[in-house]
């Protein structure tokens, strides 16, 4: 139990561990009483995973905990394990409960965790339209108790981990079913099941999306200039994602993005020239600084033709801002489309970017079906969103919209000389 007071500020009373902080489980033994435990426990099963996020390359999970009705709270530690495949077992088909699954399932995922249906209390939150979904926004608007959140971003490798570290952990699922139940009844009442078990049932699939040339995303990229340069910052960050990986730390810990762009613009050719770039300072610059130079003089002897383009090459249509220069029939169909789905979320009461996923309302409105008979073109806009990924609920309520602002979008300029439509 925590001796921290019975009430913040606001008088709202503290969330305490109702049975007491469990002890780590970090052997066999351990983990195979926890299962047994599991397995015999009754309802859905709650869990959460702690991730080294700003400290580790990895997204490894290096601590997990679990509640079940009858069970208790579990603390796993799963990295003296090779596989967390008995806890799989002894969970079985019963619903897991997440808060934000996309943060935690791919690492649960690497230990063999896998769910077979799960309640994402953040998402519910989101359909719910609640301002705020955060886990301790939640804990206190439905449950009236406050979550304390101030190990967030601690290093969560540590051995031994601090108990206070392991309290706030335990916290976090240790009134996840109370709040789940809540937000299922609130569900229901607001017609929204439904939409949630589709929604849930998508997340299920989740992976992580590969970035492609993701060294474009360095900050302050914008300031270099010239394509050489921007060779030098690919070079010097693939570099530093290659140390970073086999080290197991988190990029920026070696060199910040502002050093990459730094060297990229000054270009130095020796080590006292680099040490004297902004930003290049500490164990990480000095260390690897046969490195860092080795990348910016590859950049330098680059052929021309291997030089990196400026702009980013995508599969996806063009920036929003530039549709009305190169097709304002498809620039209407947009504004069209973004006016009416945002009257349906809130008529709805939705998050507009819960109701149809942005980019997919962009691609469809880009190169929708070529066919302008309704019915066919609506059947076509439904095949192209779901192909997409969006769910059968976002394509019932917002398809017949798309499929009206394509017609109307050509019907407002078929008397105008602008413009050709990027779907014929």
């Amino acid at each position: 139990m925590s001796d921290a007071p019975e009430a913040d500020g606001n008088d709202v009373p503290l969330l305490r561990l109702a049975d007491g902080l469990p002890d780590v489980i970090d052997t066999e033994k351990a983990l195979a009483a926890y299962c047994d435990r599991i397995a015999d426990g009754r309802g859905p099963v709650a869990i959460d995973a702690e991730r080294a996020s700003g400290y580790r390359y990895s997204n490894r999970a290096y601590l997990i905990q679990i509640k079940r009705s009858g069970a208790g709270i579990g603390l796993i530690d799963p990295t003296p394990f090779e596989s967390l495949a008995p806890l799989q077992e002894a969970i079985g088909d019963e619903e897991w409960i997440l808060h934000a699954a996309t943060q935690d399932l791919p690492c649960l995922h690497e230990v063999g965790l896998h769910p077979s249906s799960l309640f994402d209390t953040e998402l519910a939150g989101r359909l719910l339209h609640y301002p705020r979904v955060g886990l301790a926004t939640l804990v206190e608007t439905l449950l009236g108790v406050h979550l304390l959140k101030e190990h967030s971003a601690v290093d969560w490798s540590t051995r031994p981990l601090p108990e206070p570290w392991l309290e706030y952990a335990a916290l976090d699922v240790e009134v996840l079913v109370e709040l789940r139940d809540l937000l299922s009844e609130q569900l229901a009442d607001s017609h929204k099941a439904d939409w949630a078990g589709q929604e849930f049932e998508h997340l299920r699939g989740f992976e992580p999306a590969h970035r492609v040339d993701a060294w474009r995303r360095t900050s302050g990229l914008h300031k270099v200039r010239g394509r050489r340069s921007l060779a030098a910052v690919k070079a010097l960050w693939e570099t530093r994602d290659r140390i970073a990986r086999e080290r197991d730390v988190t990029p920026g810990r070696l060199i910040p993005d502002s050093a990459l762009v730094a060297a990229a613009i000054a270009m130095p050719t020796n080590r006292g020239a680099l040490m004297g770039t902004d930003g290049f300072h500490g164990r990480g610059a000095s260390r690897h600084a046969k490195d860092w130079l080795a990348a910016i003089r590859e950049a330098a002897e680059l052929p021309e033709d291997d030089l990196p383009a400026r702009g980013n090459r995508t599969d996806g249509p063009p920036p929003p801002r530039a549709w009305a220069d190169r097709d304002p029939v498809a620039a209407r169909r947009l504004e069209i489309a973004r006016a009416s789905v945002s009257e349906i979320a809130e008529d709805k009461d939705l998050p507009v970017e819960n109701l149809l996923t942005p980019d997919h309302l962009r691609r469809a409105m880009w190169t929708p079906p070529s066919t302008r008979e309704p019915v066919a073109l609506l059947e076509g806009l439904i095949d192209q969103l779901t192909a997409l990924g969006s769910r059968g609920w976002q394509v019932g309520l917002t398809g017949p919209a798309l499929a009206r602002a394509v017609l109307e979008a050509e019907d407002a300029g078929s008397g105008s000389s602008g413009g050709t439509d990027s779907g014929d």
